[in-house]
């Protein structure tokens, strides 16, 4: 019993696929295209521990296709063209049973590494599928991406782990000849950090000496060493700092913004990753309270995407102590959060008349763009007017800040639109 249990236990049918309903469900589009036997080129995007492998391997058993993997941690241009090549063998070009090229943590790839695949992707050598915890927006090369499906696997949920333990203690012969009771889950639920290799492996080792155990919050806190916990970049540390790291800042409390920045640098983080995350708070949590501040983090993005490290962690410094120190809002998050669940709940409104183009004699004769006024035509450059749908007129959406610059956009909007917004 040398194989981990993860291993001795991994799903092998979509139907013992635990979780990821919205793709492999009865109605879920992977579903779908692996019944109508046509597979894209895929990116399986979501934290670790959540089965992107898993469904990789049972989307090349249930097409029957050959399957062909590397890991990008450990492999070069050379290595992606050998696999490429054997591909290339094995299947027939531009049919349905095209091997399948799985690439683990494929936003590890260098530019190059990524530029290796483009032609074997577009000539239909191999069906692609990636791997990955980062945003692929981010972290795969534009050509590749837009010859990629992207798919987001949600985190496992309470149930979907717990259900994970019973099936292992059912299905496992080594587990099922033992009697263990899951009386408490919470401190191994905890520890694994919703990660399902983590979850099955410390079972394992709470389990593998003993043949009758109770699994207690007690026991599972005594006998898991403290080191789990230790900083790993694709790990529940991973995403536990950078969490602490932004509240700090939220919170304004500079000493522990560069606290966590420390433990992401020392641990070796990807200084572009922490850079982009502060470029997003500029705006969700600072937004026009500073405007400033969105300005800075975007100097401060490109700068350390050029200078690199070490030096690179002065500038995160700079930019995180800014950041923690400016004056707050989230008016506009609030904002764009408003106006999106409007448009869910009524839909694609008709754009008022006098705000459509009229670049032909056809639309102008059905009165396409009259009425509208030209703002820089009247005193102020304003002049009142609708310009939302006329079923939701009149409905205010961005609500200043409490902070000196926006408490001038609140006067500024009552003195222009007087009532209307009730500013």
């Amino acid at each position: 019993m040398n194989e981990p249990l993860a291993e001795r236990i991994r799903p092998k049918t979509l139907d013992d696929y635990i979780s990821q309903q919205h793709l492999v469900g009865k109605n879920g589009i992977l579903t779908k295209l692996i019944q109508q036997g046509v597979i894209p080129s895929l990116i399986f995007w979501g934290p670790p521990g959540i089965g992107k492998t898993t469904l990789a391997n049972i989307i090349a058993t249930t097409s029957k296709r050959p399957f062909y993997t590397l890991s990008a941690i450990n492999a070069g241009v050379k290595d992606v063209r050998d696999v490429i090549d054997k591909a290339k063998r094995s299947g027939g070009l531009f049919t349905s049973k095209n091997p399948i090229l799985f690439i683990d943590e494929i936003h590890r790839f260098s530019k190059s590494q990524q530029d290796s695949l483009l032609a074997a992707v577009e000539k239909g050598w191999v069906t692609l599928i990636g791997a990955t915890t980062e945003n692929p927006s981010f972290e795969v090369i534009p050509a590749l991406l837009s010859r990629c499906q992207v798919y987001i696997l949600n985190s496992f949920d309470k149930e979907d782990l717990i259900a994970l333990l019973e099936r292992a203690m059912k299905e496992d012969a080594f587990l099922a000849s033992k009697k263990i009771i899951l009386k408490e889950t919470e401190a191994l639920l905890q520890v694994s950090g919703g990660d399902a290799r983590k979850l099955l492996n410390i079972f394992e080792l709470l389990v593998a000496s003993e043949n009758d155990i109770e699994i207690t919050n007690k026991l599972v806190l005594e006998k898991v060493q403290k080191n789990t916990a230790r900083y790993d970049k694709t790990g529940e540390q991973h995403y536990d700092i950078i969490s602490a790291f932004i509240k700090s800042i939220r919170g304004s409390d500079p000493n522990a913004a560069v606290y966590w920045l420390a433990r992401m640098i020392e641990a070796g983080e990807d200084v572009k990753f922490i850079a982009r995350r502060l470029l997003i708070l500029a705006s969700e949590d600072i937004g026009n309270a500073n405007p400033t501040a969105l300005i800075l983090a975007n100097n401060t993005f490109q700068a350390v995407a050029v200078i690199g490290n070490p030096e690179s962690r002065i500038l995160l410094s700079q930019c995180a102590i800014y950041l923690a120190n400016s004056t707050k809002s989230n008016a506009s998050y609030l904002a764009i959060n408003a106006a999106q669940e409007l448009v869910r709940k009524t839909g694609d409104l008709s754009v008022p008349l006098h705000l459509r183009n009229a670049p032909t004699k056809l639309m102008k004769d059905l009165d396409y763009g009259k009425n509208y006024q030209y703002a820089h035509d009247f005193p102020g450059n304003f002049v009142n007017q609708e310009f939302l749908p006329d079923e939701i007129a009149n409905t205010k959406l961005y609500e200043p800040g409490n902070n000196q610059r926006e408490q001038q956009f609140r006067e500024l909007l009552k003195n222009r639109w007087k009532d209307k917004y009730e500013y």
